[in-house]
C-alpha cells in the first residue's frame, strides 16, 4: 500500500522562475515582488510529492506560520512521526505544510486553504490575532531547502494559548526571542533564519 507522501500531489513552481524574479539565499521581505509571480497559475503545477522531494528543479511552496505573543514565540520539537523525516528531532517555530491538490477552491485560493488547513490539523488557538506575511525563505544550503520555498506568516496573538493537536509536535510552548536565540542551534534552518530576522 502506498503512503500519502507517495500519492500526494503538491503545488510546485519551477526553480528557474525564482531565478527569473531574482534569486536570493535566506530571507527576503519583498513579499509582493515574489508571491504574486510564484503563485501565478501560469507557472505553478501539482506534481507527485515523492518525486518533488528529490528534484531541485522545482520548489514546493510552503506556508510557514509563526505564532507570536508580545516578545514570545510558540515553538516545538518535531517528533519522529512528522512528515519530513529530514527534520525529525529538530526544534521549530513554524507551523505549516504543503499545498495539496485537495486544497483547491475552498477558501478562494489553494494557498489560503492550505494555510488554514495545516493550522487546523497541527494546532488549536482561540486567541484573537492579527496576521501578516512578512517575507519568504529560500535555503539552498540543505537538501530540504533545495526543494522547498517558505512563505512566512506571523500571527500576533492577544493571548499565548496555542496548543498542539498532533502528537509529533512535542515540548511545545512559548519562550522569548532571547531565550530561543540562546538555543538556536537546536532549530531547523528555516527557524534559525526567522529567529535572526525577528530579532533584527
Amino acid at each position: 500500500m502506498m503512503s500519502s507522501v507517495e500519492t500526494e500531489q503538491v503545488l510546485v513552481v519551477p526553480t528557474v522562475v525564482l531565478h527569473e524574479i531574482g534569486y536570493f539565499q535566506g530571507f527576503t521581505s519583498d513579499v509582493e515582488v515574489y508571491r504574486e509571480r510564484l503563485l501565478d497559475p501560469a507557472v505553478t503545477s501539482y506534481r507527485p510529492r515523492s518525486e518533488m522531494e528529490e528534484d531541485p528543479n522545482y520548489k514546493q511552496l510552503i506556508p510557514y506560520c509563526i505564532f507570536r505573543h508580545q516578545d514570545q514565540l510558540f515553538h516545538y520539537k518535531r517528533g519522529r512521526s512528522q512528515g519530513e523525516s529530514r527534520l525529525h528531532q529538530l526544534r521549530s517555530i513554524g507551523v505549516g505544510g504543503h499545498i495539496s491538490v485537495d486544497d483547491r477552491n475552498l477558501f478562494g485560493s489553494s494557498y489560503e486553504e492550505a494555510l488554514y488547513r495545516e493550522l487546523a490539523e497541527e494546532v488549536t488557538f482561540e486567541s484573537a490575532y492579527k496576521e501578516q506575511c512578512i517575507g519568504l525563505i529560500n535555503d539552498d544550503q540543505t537538501p530540504v531547502g533545495q526543494v522547498h520555498l517558505g512563505i512566512i506568516h506571523v500571527f500576533d496573538l492577544e493571548n499565548p494559548d496555542v496548543q498542539p493537536r498532533e502528537r509529533s509536535l512535542t515540548q511545545a510552548g512559548f519562550q522569548s526571542l532571547d531565550e530561543l536565540n540562546q538555543i538556536s542551534e537546536e532549530f531547523e534552518n528555516w527557524s534559525q533564519i526567522c529567529l535572526q530576522q525577528l530579532s533584527s
